[in-house]
């Protein structure tokens, strides 16, 4: 069995090859189950385990296992650690064992990615990354692989990170600055990607400007919400997997206030990608993608870096 580390991972996934290799997984691969979560230690939890699993017909099975540990970083440590299993499935045979963390990082960003060429103008040039942790510079990249990215501003609650981020991504092909003023860097931006461990909204609705598309990743569970009722109110709203997407806060809260439906998200990365369903349907429009992770987004880069290493 191979292993297959951070910096293995890194040098095979190439952006542009992820984001198509997701594109074409999506239109063919079957819908996986929902994640598995648990909660530990079960009686007084401070951490979460989730489980995941995804296959491809007649070629692989993946298993993903992640933590998310909330008060690791205190301690130095990554709140997101994990491991990822690719087996044949012809025989059940483990063929690799990856870095999990890496690649749930590029495979999470490659998704957003992939929306993004759906959701998002095609001149979208102006990108608000909130949140400054470990997925933060795979979605800033990640984007501005798929679209004319020129100017980023960042914003976390700890601004030494944000100008930490800003400064470690100077060497791009964008002009990229930290901010403390979210509100004022919210309006205007073309692109807004949030990946927090929010409990509480951070992006208010009433700044979102006419076309922009909002790109939502770090809520997982019913207690995480990172946008209030009046985002989802004016967008057009799209996520990975339905079952999964509506259990989190971003959709369950404001369908428990009565504000959205379940009928009111519009499709899926399974019709977008066969189009099944429009995307953006007008320059205008506010879009919205709400994405919480899936071993069939994982299994993608998984199968590129078997292949490349």
């Amino acid at each position: 069995m191979r292993i297959i580390g951070a910096a293995e991972l890194e040098a095979a996934l190439t952006w542009r090859d992820l984001v198509e290799a997701l594109r074409r997984l999506y239109r063919s691969g079957p819908v996986p189950p929902p994640n598995t979560q648990f909660s530990i230690p079960p009686e007084q939890p401070d951490g979460l385990l989730t489980v995941s699993t995804a296959w491809q017909d007649r070629r692989h099975i993946g298993i993903g296992m992640t933590t998310r540990f909330a008060g690791n970083p205190d301690q130095g440590k990554p709140a997101l650690m994990g491991s990822y299993m690719l087996l044949s499935a012809r025989t059940g045979q483990p063929l690799a064992l990856l870095d999990g963390r890496r690649l749930t990082q590029k495979c999470t960003a490659g998704l957003s990615a992939l929306a993004s060429t759906y959701l998002s103008r095609n001149d979208a040039s102006r990108l608000m990354m909130v949140g400054t942790g470990g997925l933060a510079a795979s979605l800033i990249l990640a984007h501005a692989a798929v679209r004319p990215i020129d100017e980023v501003l960042v914003w976390g609650r700890n601004v030494a990170e944000a100008k930490k981020l800003a400064k470690a991504l100077r060497n791009q092909d964008f002009r990229i600055d930290a901010t403390d003023d979210l509100e004022r860097a919210a309006d205007g931006a073309h692109i807004v990607c949030c990946a927090t461990s929010a409990e509480e909204p951070v992006l208010r609705g009433a700044w979102l400007t006419p076309g922009v598309h909002v790109d939502l990743v770090g809520s997982v569970t019913p207690d995480m919400r990172e946008t209030d009722n009046t985002v989802m109110e004016r967008a057009r709203i799209f996520v990975d997997i339905r079952d999964s997407a509506i259990a989190t806060g971003d959709l369950a809260k404001p369908m428990t206030d009565g504000v959205i439906a379940e009928t009111d998200i519009t499709g899926d990365m399974f019709q977008l990608t066969r189009g099944e369903t429009a995307g953006r349907r007008f320059y205008d429009q506010i879009t919205l993608f709400k994405s919480c992770g899936s071993a069939l987004t994982d299994l993608a880069g998984a199968q590129i870096a078997l292949e490349r290493t």
